[in-house]
């Protein structure tokens, strides 16, 4: 099993590709570690069986994958169901973008995944144990231009009615740097969206305490909160704050929780993503030796929060296999 993580974190640091021989096509993906850098690298280890070589790009944006996929710059990427939502109405970080929408005509999927939750952590000596401590603080929000960055603004709303502009320092940084800054305690408060039981998380428990911050039930109605958990991909979750030693909140965590996708575009040939989707699926005991989180990858939940249409190709194995795909993904194309 370490054999295996340090050999994916190889290929992801270093977008090395998977063998010699077959077809290579550009793929991006988030941050290594994070829920969709390990299932996209996985997705690209098994595409290589079937002789499609994925050059990963990891550590990027995907608010910025994904306008590059429907530019037809790459071929594959880690998708998110609001930001298909938010490209095909030109909204938010699109909405100065005038071919966004065509943009997103040219997305497709091809199976998608619980991804894990927007872990609120702060340490031990922070002197916040609670949401109200958070006033005049110091939170790392998550990267620019990023869909985490806005969904970690609406948690902080919903529960305490904050402000990131007003009431607590909302700091911005790419993934990399904000860990480090909550790491040298250049911040007080870190949103992590991240799986349940993840190292990135379980790091600041290994030599000391730290604490996860839990939805109040009384705030599940917040205009700002009910935004980010009823859009496309997200909802309120919970999980034993017993999986990572070190924390202290005891008991169930209550947190918002996110979906996600790996996508192609139409432009990808319709047999070169049938046989990556098959290798995929026929592979799949490799797949949930991958991570812990991963075991949750089934066949009943292979359209898990797909608000978009399937590739030709990936429907064409699906129908072939007997899945029972929803009307509303069902290409016309």
């Amino acid at each position: 099993m370490k054999l295996i993580k340090i050999l994916l974190t190889l290929i992801l640091i270093t977008g090395l590709n998977f063998s010699a021989s077959g077809q290579s096509y550009k793929g991006e993906t988030a941050v290594a570690g994070g829920p969709p850098g390990t299932i996209f690298i996985a997705f690209a280890a098994q595409a290589s069986k079937a002789g499609v070589d994925i050059e990963v790009n990891a550590g990027k944006t995907l608010t910025k994958s994904m306008l590059s996929a429907g530019k037809g710059d790459i071929s594959f990427y880690s998708g998110v169901p609001n930001l298909y939502v938010l490209m095909k109405n030109k909204k938010a970080m699109y909405s100065k973008i005038e071919e966004a929408p065509n943009y997103a005509e040219n997305l497709r999927s091809i199976l998608g995944f619980k991804a894990g939750v927007f872990h609120v952590l702060t340490k031990e000596n922070s002197g916040i144990v609670d949401w109200k401590d958070i006033k005049g603080k110091k939170v790392f929000l998550g990267p620019p231009s990023g869909a985490a960055s806005v969904g970690s603004k609406g948690i902080m709303k919903g529960v305490t009615g904050f402000d990131h502009d007003k009431d607590y320092e909302g700091v911005i940084l790419p993934w990399g740097e904000g860990l480090n800054a909550f790491r040298d305690n250049k911040v007080d408060v870190m949103v992590r969206p991240c799986d349940v039981g993840c190292a990135l998380v379980q790091q600041f428990g290994l030599n000391s305490n730290f604490r996860l911050l839990s939805i109040p039930e009384s705030a599940l109605d917040a205009p700002a909160l009910k935004k980010q958990s009823s859009s496309p991909g997200r909802g309120i979750t919970t999980f034993d704050g017993s999986v990572y030693k070190g924390q202290l909140t005891k008991g169930t965590i209550r947190a918002l929780g996110f979906n996600q996708f790996i996508g192609t575009t139409s432009m990808v040939d319709e047999d070169v993503v049938y046989n990556v989707t098959k290798a995929f699926w026929e592979n799949l005991d490799d797949i949930h030796k991958t991570a812990v989180f991963l075991k949750e990858v089934t066949k009943d939940t292979a359209f898990t929060s797909i608000n978009l249409p399937l590739h030709k190709g990936a429907y064409r194995y699906y129908k072939e296999q007997g899945f029972n795909v929803p009307q509303n993904i069902i290409p016309t194309d």
